[in-house]
């Protein structure tokens, strides 16, 4: 009996992989410029700044060779099992790219901080004390 449903876009785990190296290729080899306005004669110069890889980058990208790729990393029919592996190494890998550039100062510490979950926590503990003591005894006031 012959499978009923839409057919994959991807024959393999292996061509999901081929497609992400060619997407931080394409990234890494195109950055966006910065247009900065300085010197003696306030020239205009562009400046290049790496671009961070992203999901929704890749997503995007994918959209344009083979179409959507959303189902293989949600793999909410288990349909998708055998892609797994090479899903978790690309969301570790897209992570590890934007948590060290924004160690470096290469791309903003904050908002890479936001995008991956990571946060410093400082625990803050209130101790509340009277600022006077009513119940000393010798008070005056209790007489």
């Amino acid at each position: 009996m012959a499978k009923v449903g839409r057919p994959r876009n991807l024959d393999s785990p292996e061509q999901l992989y081929e497609l992400f190296i060619k997407y931080k290729e394409n990234v890494k080899a195109n950055p966006r410029m910065k247009h900065i306005f300085g010197g003696k004669d306030f020239e205009e110069r562009c400046e290049p700044l790496e671009c961070p890889l992203t999901m929704e980058g890749f997503e995007i990208y994918c959209w344009d060779k083979v179409g959507v790729i959303e189902q293989y990393f949600k793999n909410l029919n288990k349909s998708y099992e055998e892609y797994l592996p090479i899903c978790s190494h690309i969301r570790k890998e897209i992570r590890q790219d934007q948590i060290t550039g924004g160690m470096v100062g290469q791309y903003n510490p904050s908002i890479t901080q936001r995008l991956n979950g990571l946060k410093e926590q400082v625990e803050q503990t209130n101790i509340e004390q009277p600022l006077f003591n009513l119940n000393v005894k010798g008070n005056d006031s209790d007489k």
